[in-house]
């Protein structure tokens, strides 16, 4: 995608609608999910965003720090309630260390994806084992390439939503060599017209285990959903817990 930077793909454009465009119903669950590792220790997450989780994480008592690459979504994470109470550090979560380490750290929603090389993604795993104490865990939620790409199809559209004033679509094109996908989501209305693109690198589970082993981790458990839904071959998605071995 030409003169694209991922980097500001999360700009205060994005920020001003992002929990209405990503609002998916599961924050209870994925809070209680990982309010339960975290026990009586803090957590730390990785591209925190808005405080979708994070939020709902404190409210169950956990300690929450984050680190986030874009202002403006930690500029709207500030505007809500609690929002100013938590730590949070501004840069890339693949090399900042903070200072303390924690019973927990997470990275939710696919965002293992926003690095868009190997090398990135490895140092991302490595970042979190730098940041873990002994009995911690490392909580990687996605999901699996093949909910978002089609084997057969380089390029494709997908339909988002059909109202009689709105249609929202996803143009898309995916290289299997860089394993790199290119997507726009286009937002057609009476009131004019939107374009939000990215671009995300897809791992499967596979890799992101190898990932984790050349960082010192090994997993503990996989599961299809924060509601622990067994993982399996119909699984559109996986969190996958790792610690240290």
């Amino acid at each position: 995608m030409k003169d694209f930077d991922p980097a500001d793909s999360f700009g205060p454009r994005v920020a001003a609608s992002y929990d209405q465009d990503s609002h998916r119903g599961d924050e209870d669950a994925a809070a209680d999910f990982l309010a339960a590792l975290a026990g009586s220790g803090g957590a730390l997450e990785f591209a925190i965003g808005t405080g979708r989780i994070a939020l709902p994480l404190a409210q169950r008592g956990v300690s929450v720090d984050g680190i986030e690459l874009s202002e403006d979504m930690v500029t709207r994470l500030r505007q809500k309630p609690g929002g100013d109470a938590l730590t949070v550090t501004i840069g890339d979560m693949s090399t900042v260390e903070m200072p303390e380490r924690y019973r927990l750290v997470y990275l939710v929603f696919n965002t293992i994806f926003n690095l868009l090389t190997e090398d990135d993604q490895v140092r991302c795993f490595e970042n979190a084992a730098r940041h873990l104490d002994d009995g911690g865990a490392f909580v990687v939620e996605t999901a699996l390439p093949h909910a978002w790409i089609r084997p057969d199809q380089s390029d494709y559209v997908h339909l988002d939503k059909i109202e009689q004033d709105e249609v929202g679509f996803a143009v898309a094109r995916y290289d299997p060599v860089t394993q790199l996908l290119t997507e726009n989501h286009v937002r057609l209305t009476e009131a004019g017209n939107t374009f939000k693109p990215i671009v995300c690198r897809l791992i499967t589970p596979g890799e992101m285990d190898l990932m984790a082993r050349i960082a010192g981790l090994r997993l503990i458990e996989r599961l299809g959903s924060w509601r622990r839904e067994p993982f399996g071959h119909a699984s559109q998605g996986h969190g996958s817990v790792y610690g240290k071995r």
